[in-house]
């Protein structure tokens, strides 16, 4: 998820690309509002959301007892957010630009850790 449309439409292309099915969400309160229906295998937050941030989705996300991997994204070069992330229990933090590949590595490494239990 990614306030901005051009951030989501690459999101959406690339996933679709590597076969994901894909879901995006312009703001935070649109996703939370979505899990009534629907949970995803993996969730991508933007940290600075409009609204509520992509640390506070999560803690949301948590409350709620939705226990869905999650990969932070930033064009944040706060040294401090990759703390906040960890501290988060993120999957990844991945700042923006990023490829592709890292994109879908950070994915793989979510799911993966979903899918082993951990």
């Amino acid at each position: 998820m990614d306030d901005e449309s051009p951030m989501r439409t690459m999101l959406r292309r690339v996933l679709r690309l590597a076969d994901y099915r894909v879901a995006a969400f312009a703001s935070g309160e649109e996703f939370l509002a979505s899990l009534s229906s629907q949970l995803p295998t993996c969730a991508i937050l933007d940290i600075h959301l409009s609204g509520l941030s992509g640390f506070e989705v999560q803690m949301r996300m948590r409350e709620a007892n939705f226990h869905i991997p999650v990969v932070f994204i930033t064009a944040s070069d706060d040294l401090a957010l990759g703390r906040m992330a960890l501290d988060a229990d993120a999957s990844r933090l991945l700042r923006k630009p990023f490829s592709s590949d890292e994109l879908l590595a950070a994915i793989g490494m979510a799911v993966g850790s979903k899918a082993g239990g951990t």
